[in-house]
């Protein structure tokens, strides 16, 4: 069920619950680690739920935003409002991976449950059970072992 490899560049994408906080992290810090390791693969982000609460304040969360600066890393592109995923989306990527498997596995399974094996589960906390700064750096131990994998895959 994957996509066709591409001949410039292969897709990652990270699946959340809004697209606002932990995916578009993963987005970030994906693409700026692959830029420096000139890995031809790049990240998009996705939501799974298309409703936004009150604490959606501007297009994408402080938290990440904060977490990014401190890292030094610089989005190539304008922050843009959170993307609803469709089937074209799952497609489109090469390697699809939920960041927490027990919240975003019934969202699979209800609206995309074909895809539901195909997808690699991570198990990062959201908000409301790990403070920003925790999950953000776990998030990122996994991004970076995720980009060494890829990158030995690649030598090969």
């Amino acid at each position: 069920m994957s996509a066709k490899p591409t001949t410039t560049s292969q897709i990652v994408l990270f699946l959340c619950t809004g697209n606002y906080y932990r995916s578009r992290f993963a987005e970030h810090m994906f693409n700026h680690l692959a830029r420096q390791r000139t890995l031809p693969w790049r990240a998009i982000s996705r939501g799974l739920s298309n409703q936004q609460g009150p604490w959606k304040i501007g297009p994408i969360s402080k938290y990440a935003e904060v977490a990014l600066n401190v890292r030094g890393i610089v989005p190539t592109e304008a922050h843009r409002e959170p993307i609803h995923c469709h089937e074209t989306d799952l497609c489109d990527a090469n390697l699809i991976i939920a960041l927490k498997e027990v919240e975003h596995r019934p969202m699979i399974e209800k609206r995309f449950p074909r895809w539901v094996d195909h997808i690699e589960y991570w198990h990062i906390h959201d908000i409301d059970q790990a403070h920003p700064e925790d999950a953000l750096a776990e998030l990122e131990q996994l991004v970076r072992a995720l980009i060494d994998k890829l990158c030995a895959q690649n030598v090969r």
